[in-house]
Protein backbone atom coordinates (compact mmCIF):
# COMPACT_ATOMS: atom_id res chain seq x y z
CA UNK A 1 0.00 0.00 0.00
CA UNK A 2 1.15 3.55 -0.63
CA UNK A 3 2.24 5.82 2.17
CA UNK A 4 0.25 8.94 1.28
CA UNK A 5 -3.30 9.49 0.07
CA UNK A 6 -2.01 11.63 -2.81
CA UNK A 7 0.34 8.95 -4.14
CA UNK A 8 -2.61 7.48 -6.05
CA UNK A 9 -4.82 10.55 -6.35
CA UNK A 10 -7.24 9.21 -8.95
CA UNK A 11 -8.07 6.03 -7.07
CA UNK A 12 -8.32 7.84 -3.73
CA UNK A 13 -10.64 10.44 -5.22
CA UNK A 14 -12.94 7.93 -6.91
CA UNK A 15 -12.97 5.65 -3.86
CA UNK A 16 -14.03 8.46 -1.53
CA UNK A 17 -15.33 11.97 -2.24
CA UNK A 18 -15.88 11.49 -5.97
CA UNK A 19 -17.33 7.99 -5.85
CA UNK A 20 -20.50 9.23 -7.55
CA UNK A 21 -18.48 9.97 -10.71
CA UNK A 22 -16.79 6.56 -10.73
CA UNK A 23 -17.05 3.63 -13.09
CA UNK A 24 -15.51 0.38 -11.84
CA UNK A 25 -15.33 -1.62 -8.64
CA UNK A 26 -13.22 -2.22 -5.57
CA UNK A 27 -10.01 -2.84 -7.56
CA UNK A 28 -9.91 -0.09 -10.20
CA UNK A 29 -12.00 2.91 -11.17
CA UNK A 30 -12.19 5.62 -13.80
CA UNK A 31 -14.11 8.85 -14.08
CA UNK A 32 -17.25 8.72 -16.22
CA UNK A 33 -16.42 9.46 -19.85
CA UNK A 34 -18.17 12.84 -19.85
CA UNK A 35 -16.04 13.92 -16.88
CA UNK A 36 -12.64 12.87 -18.18
CA UNK A 37 -10.29 9.97 -18.97
CA UNK A 38 -8.47 9.72 -15.62
CA UNK A 39 -8.29 6.23 -14.11
CA UNK A 40 -6.45 4.41 -11.36
CA UNK A 41 -5.99 1.05 -9.68
CA UNK A 42 -6.09 0.44 -5.94
CA UNK A 43 -2.74 -1.34 -6.05
CA UNK A 44 -0.54 -3.41 -8.36
CA UNK A 45 -2.05 -6.79 -7.56
CA UNK A 46 -2.85 -8.79 -10.74
CA UNK A 47 -6.58 -8.58 -10.00
CA UNK A 48 -6.39 -4.80 -9.79
CA UNK A 49 -4.45 -4.44 -13.04
CA UNK A 50 -6.91 -6.74 -14.80
CA UNK A 51 -9.80 -4.63 -13.52
CA UNK A 52 -8.03 -1.48 -14.73
CA UNK A 53 -7.57 -2.94 -18.21
CA UNK A 54 -11.28 -3.71 -18.42
CA UNK A 55 -12.06 -0.01 -17.98
CA UNK A 56 -10.09 1.07 -21.08
CA UNK A 57 -12.38 1.72 -24.07
CA UNK A 58 -11.92 -0.68 -26.97
CA UNK A 59 -11.06 2.17 -29.36
CA UNK A 60 -9.96 4.77 -26.82
CA UNK A 61 -7.47 5.62 -24.10
CA UNK A 62 -7.29 6.36 -20.41
CA UNK A 63 -4.83 8.53 -18.51
CA UNK A 64 -3.06 7.16 -15.43
CA UNK A 65 -1.40 9.50 -12.93
CA UNK A 66 0.32 8.47 -9.71
CA UNK A 67 3.53 8.76 -7.71
CA UNK A 68 4.10 5.00 -7.73
CA UNK A 69 5.69 3.46 -10.84
CA UNK A 70 2.85 2.52 -13.17
CA UNK A 71 2.52 -1.22 -13.75
CA UNK A 72 0.54 -2.35 -16.79
CA UNK A 73 -0.94 -5.77 -17.51
CA UNK A 74 -0.05 -7.43 -20.86
CA UNK A 75 -3.43 -6.42 -22.25
CA UNK A 76 -2.54 -2.71 -22.07
CA UNK A 77 0.08 -0.65 -23.91
CA UNK A 78 1.54 2.76 -23.11
CA UNK A 79 0.71 5.29 -25.83
CA UNK A 80 2.62 8.16 -24.24
CA UNK A 81 4.54 8.63 -21.01
CA UNK A 82 5.58 11.75 -19.13
CA UNK A 83 6.80 12.96 -15.77
CA UNK A 84 4.93 15.50 -13.70
CA UNK A 85 5.22 17.14 -10.33
CA UNK A 86 2.60 17.13 -7.61
CA UNK A 87 2.58 20.33 -5.58
CA UNK A 88 0.90 20.93 -2.22
CA UNK A 89 0.18 24.37 -0.79
CA UNK A 90 2.52 25.33 2.02
CA UNK A 91 1.30 28.86 2.73
CA UNK A 92 -0.81 30.90 0.35
CA UNK A 93 0.81 34.10 -0.87
CA UNK A 94 -0.95 37.39 -0.22
CA UNK A 95 -2.96 37.82 -3.41
CA UNK A 96 -5.79 40.30 -3.03
CA UNK A 97 -9.31 39.30 -4.07
CA UNK A 98 -10.31 40.69 -7.46
CA UNK A 99 -13.83 41.89 -8.25
CA UNK A 100 -13.55 40.58 -11.83
CA UNK A 101 -13.63 36.97 -10.61
CA UNK A 102 -17.11 35.47 -10.90
CA UNK A 103 -18.51 32.00 -10.11
CA UNK A 104 -19.10 29.87 -13.19
CA UNK A 105 -22.38 27.99 -13.44
CA UNK A 106 -23.99 25.40 -15.68
CA UNK A 107 -24.85 28.26 -18.05
CA UNK A 108 -21.11 28.74 -18.62
CA UNK A 109 -20.41 25.10 -19.54
CA UNK A 110 -20.15 25.69 -23.29
CA UNK A 111 -17.77 28.62 -22.81
CA UNK A 112 -15.66 26.59 -20.35
CA UNK A 113 -15.39 23.71 -22.81
CA UNK A 114 -14.46 26.10 -25.60
CA UNK A 115 -11.71 27.70 -23.53
CA UNK A 116 -10.40 24.32 -22.32
CA UNK A 117 -10.39 22.95 -25.87
CA UNK A 118 -8.43 25.98 -27.05
CA UNK A 119 -5.86 26.03 -24.24
CA UNK A 120 -5.69 22.34 -23.20
CA UNK A 121 -5.15 22.68 -19.45
CA UNK A 122 -5.69 18.94 -19.03
CA UNK A 123 -8.56 16.47 -19.43
CA UNK A 124 -11.81 18.41 -19.36
CA UNK A 125 -15.08 16.70 -20.28
CA UNK A 126 -18.53 18.23 -20.56
CA UNK A 127 -19.33 17.27 -16.95
CA UNK A 128 -15.95 18.24 -15.48
CA UNK A 129 -17.41 21.45 -13.99
CA UNK A 130 -19.56 19.25 -11.71
CA UNK A 131 -16.43 18.09 -9.85
CA UNK A 132 -16.20 21.26 -7.78
CA UNK A 133 -16.30 25.04 -7.81
CA UNK A 134 -15.11 26.95 -10.88
CA UNK A 135 -14.43 30.64 -11.27
CA UNK A 136 -13.61 32.84 -14.23
CA UNK A 137 -12.94 36.27 -15.60
CA UNK A 138 -15.05 37.59 -18.47
CA UNK A 139 -14.61 40.52 -20.81
CA UNK A 140 -17.49 41.80 -22.92
CA UNK A 141 -19.34 38.61 -22.09
CA UNK A 142 -16.53 36.28 -23.20
CA UNK A 143 -14.82 33.90 -20.75
CA UNK A 144 -11.10 34.70 -20.99
CA UNK A 145 -9.70 32.79 -18.00
CA UNK A 146 -10.81 30.19 -15.48
CA UNK A 147 -9.71 27.86 -12.70
CA UNK A 148 -11.49 25.35 -10.52
CA UNK A 149 -11.42 22.08 -8.64
CA UNK A 150 -10.94 18.54 -9.92
CA UNK A 151 -9.99 15.56 -7.76
CA UNK A 152 -10.96 15.47 -4.09
CA UNK A 153 -9.56 13.19 -1.41
CA UNK A 154 -10.15 13.26 2.33
CA UNK A 155 -8.63 16.55 3.45
CA UNK A 156 -7.40 17.57 -0.01
CA UNK A 157 -8.79 19.24 -3.14
CA UNK A 158 -6.96 19.67 -6.44
CA UNK A 159 -6.73 23.05 -8.16
CA UNK A 160 -7.20 22.37 -11.87
CA UNK A 161 -8.52 23.66 -15.16
CA UNK A 162 -6.32 26.75 -14.91
CA UNK A 163 -6.26 28.38 -18.34
CA UNK A 164 -6.23 31.76 -20.05
CA UNK A 165 -7.24 32.71 -23.57
CA UNK A 166 -4.12 33.42 -25.67
CA UNK A 167 -5.26 37.02 -26.24
CA UNK A 168 -5.43 37.63 -22.46
CA UNK A 169 -2.15 36.08 -21.33
CA UNK A 170 0.46 38.07 -19.46
CA UNK A 171 -2.09 39.85 -17.29
CA UNK A 172 -1.78 37.70 -14.18
CA UNK A 173 -5.23 36.13 -14.50
CA UNK A 174 -4.03 32.57 -13.88
CA UNK A 175 -2.37 33.75 -10.67
CA UNK A 176 -5.49 35.57 -9.49
CA UNK A 177 -7.80 32.65 -10.21
CA UNK A 178 -5.49 29.98 -8.79
CA UNK A 179 -5.17 31.96 -5.57
CA UNK A 180 -8.93 32.46 -5.42
CA UNK A 181 -9.64 28.74 -5.78
CA UNK A 182 -6.94 27.85 -3.24
CA UNK A 183 -8.36 30.37 -0.77
CA UNK A 184 -11.82 28.78 -1.08
CA UNK A 185 -10.36 25.32 -0.45
CA UNK A 186 -8.47 26.53 2.61
CA UNK A 187 -11.65 28.11 3.97
CA UNK A 188 -13.22 24.64 4.03
CA UNK A 189 -10.34 23.33 6.14
CA UNK A 190 -8.79 21.40 3.26
CA UNK A 191 -5.33 21.50 1.67
CA UNK A 192 -5.05 22.62 -1.97
CA UNK A 193 -2.76 20.69 -4.29
CA UNK A 194 -2.16 20.51 -8.02
CA UNK A 195 -0.12 18.81 -10.72
CA UNK A 196 1.94 20.10 -13.63
CA UNK A 197 4.16 18.51 -16.22
CA UNK A 198 7.77 18.64 -15.08
CA UNK A 199 8.68 20.42 -18.32
CA UNK A 200 6.15 23.23 -17.74
CA UNK A 201 8.58 25.53 -15.97
CA UNK A 202 6.44 28.70 -16.26
CA UNK A 203 3.47 27.00 -14.54
CA UNK A 204 5.67 25.55 -11.80
CA UNK A 205 7.19 28.96 -11.11
CA UNK A 206 3.73 30.50 -10.95
CA UNK A 207 2.53 27.94 -8.43
CA UNK A 208 5.70 28.30 -6.38
CA UNK A 209 5.10 32.05 -6.22
CA UNK A 210 1.67 31.29 -4.73
CA UNK A 211 3.16 29.09 -2.02
CA UNK A 212 2.90 25.63 -3.55
CA UNK A 213 5.83 23.29 -2.99
CA UNK A 214 6.68 20.10 -4.86
CA UNK A 215 5.72 17.04 -2.82
CA UNK A 216 6.81 14.40 -5.31
CA UNK A 217 7.19 13.51 -8.95
CA UNK A 218 4.27 11.73 -10.60
CA UNK A 219 4.14 9.31 -13.49
CA UNK A 220 1.72 10.08 -16.32
CA UNK A 221 0.85 7.37 -18.83
CA UNK A 222 -1.80 7.32 -21.53
CA UNK A 223 -2.83 3.71 -22.09
CA UNK A 224 -4.76 1.82 -24.76
CA UNK A 225 -5.62 -1.80 -25.27
CA UNK A 226 -2.69 -3.74 -26.69
CA UNK A 227 -2.92 -4.93 -30.28
CA UNK A 228 -3.63 -8.65 -30.62
CA UNK A 229 -1.40 -11.01 -32.56
CA UNK A 230 -3.62 -12.35 -35.34
CA UNK A 231 -2.11 -15.83 -35.10
CA UNK A 232 -2.43 -16.32 -31.34
CA UNK A 233 -5.09 -13.75 -30.44
CA UNK A 234 -2.81 -12.70 -27.57
CA UNK A 235 -1.53 -9.17 -26.85
CA UNK A 236 1.59 -8.36 -28.86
Amino acid sequence: MTAHILDRPVWNSLATRHARFAIGGDRARRFAADVGPLAGARDDEPESLTALAELVPIDGTLLLLQADPIALPPSLAAVTTATGVQMVLDRLADVRPDARIVPLTVDDTAAMLELATLTRPGPFGSRAPALGEFFGVKERGQLIAMAGERMKQVGFTEVSGVCTHPDARGRGLARLLSAHVARRILARGETPYLAAYATNTPAIRLYESLGFRTRCEVNVVVVARAALDSTTNAPR
